[in-house]
Parts: C-alpha cells; sequence; structure tokens
C-alpha cells in the first residue's frame, strides 16, 4: 500500500492534490523522498539530505503533508459532520477555534468538518501565494517562511488529533489504522527533526508522540 494513497475504494481527496514546485531541483527532492520512503526507514526519510536547502526542502515536504491529511480526511467527511462533530476538538480537554488573521480576526467556535474546511483552505491560500512558496527554483523565500510552515504544522496536527480522539473507531473498521499510525508517525518525525510544533501543542496526542519517538 502506498504511503500517500489508500486503496482504490477509499481513494477520494478531501480537495484536489496540490503538486509541488516543478523544476529538476524540486524533481530531485521529490526522487530522495520516494526512494527513502521505500526503504522504510522513516528517520532517514525525514532528514535534510547532504547539500539541499532546508527551504526548499520545507517547501516540499508542506505540499506532501497536506496533500496527506488531505486524503485521511477525506476517507471520514460522512462520518465528521456538524451533527456528530460540533466542535473542532481532540478530547474532552481540548477545543479549537478558528481564525485566519485576515477573514476572521477573532478566534471563532466551528464545527469540526468546517474547521478543517475553514484550513485546507487557508493552507492552499498559503502554497498558491508565490511571495510565500516560491514556484520557480532560485526564487527567494521570505524572511517568515518558517513561521508559515509552523503555523501550517500546528493546524494539521490538529486535524491528526481530532481523527484518533474522535474517529479512530471508524479507522479501525474501515481497516485504515496501520496507514493512518504510518502517516501520523511520519508527521511526528518530521515535525520533530526540524523542531516544527511546540511540545504543548502535541498534549492531545502526546502518549502517541511519546511512543513515536522513543523518548
Amino acid at each position: 500500500m502506498s504511503l500517500f494513497g489508500l486503496g482504490s475504494r477509499n481513494q477520494k481527496t478531501f480537495r484536489p492534490k496540490k503538486n509541488a514546485p516543478s523544476g529538476s531541483k524540486g524533481e530531485q527532492l521529490r526522487k530522495h523522498i520516494d526512494a527513502t520512503l521505500g526503504s522504510g526507514n522513516l528517520r532517514e526519510a525525514v532528514r535534510l539530505p547532504p547539500g539541499e536547502d532546508l527551504h526548499e526542502w520545507l517547501a516540499i515536504n508542506t505540499v506532501d503533508f497536506f496533500n496527506q491529511v488531505n486524503i485521511l480526511y477525506g476517507t471520514l467527511t460522512e462520518f465528521c459532520t456538524s451533527s456528530s462533530c460540533p466542535t473542532m476538538s481532540a478530547g474532552p480537554k481540548y477545543e479549537y477555534r478558528w481564525a485566519d488573521g485576515v477573514i476572521i480576526k477573532k478566534p471563532v467556535e466551528v464545527s469540526a468538518p468546517k474547521y478543517v474546511d475553514y484550513l485546507m483552505n487557508w493552507i492552499e491560500t498559503q502554497l498558491d501565494d508565490e511571495s510565500i512558496f516560491p514556484q520557480k527554483l532560485g526564487a527567494p523565500f521570505p524572511p517568515n517562511f518558517q513561521d508559515v510552515v509552523k503555523t501550517i504544522f500546528k493546524r494539521l496536527f490538529r486535524v491528526y488529533a481530532h481523527i484518533y480522539h474522535s474517529h479512530f473507531q471508524k479507522i479501525v473498521s474501515l481497516k485504515e489504522e496501520a496507514h493512518l499510525n504510518t502517516c501520523f508517525k511520519h508527521f511526528v518525525l518530521y515535525t520533530w527533526e526540524f523542531r516544527l510544533i511546540d511540545k504543548a501543542e502535541l498534549a492531545p496526542l502526546y502518549e502517541l508522540v511519546e511512543s513515536i519517538l522513543q523518548l
């Protein structure tokens, strides 16, 4: 089974997949990712390849992890509804409110599917903005690039937290728990390698995170 695909019967994405920046450098990094993931060594797969630019590595992987969460959540859209999940939560202690700082400046309480919809739209806007994610090789990344990437990963983690706390039994019934666990392990190892998510943000799944990192 592909790490990025869920068998044909469940192959529906929440929205169309994004493509990483084109060009020879992007293609080289894509081949490196495919080769290292194919080896099954996720710890090796997340490391910055020798001699490569950190920002380009972050950019191409941000697109990949966005697509990955997209596909995972896409298998649950008929089960994660405004009635079943009226708030975006990760267990009884953690609730997430939405704000993008532009259209919605003050955090608002929304249902889980609405939160994910807002989130995916917001991430797509960031990925499509060439002043943040340059499409042309050699184009400069903005000074706040890593801050944007950190916010994207922090919010993608919240989707994983919601899936594990609210929909894990459905994932099991779909026989996709091994795939979910592998995707989340890859996500955790990558974000830990580059310190993209504050430890406090990981609290809803910290026991699982600890077991992955073997802290």
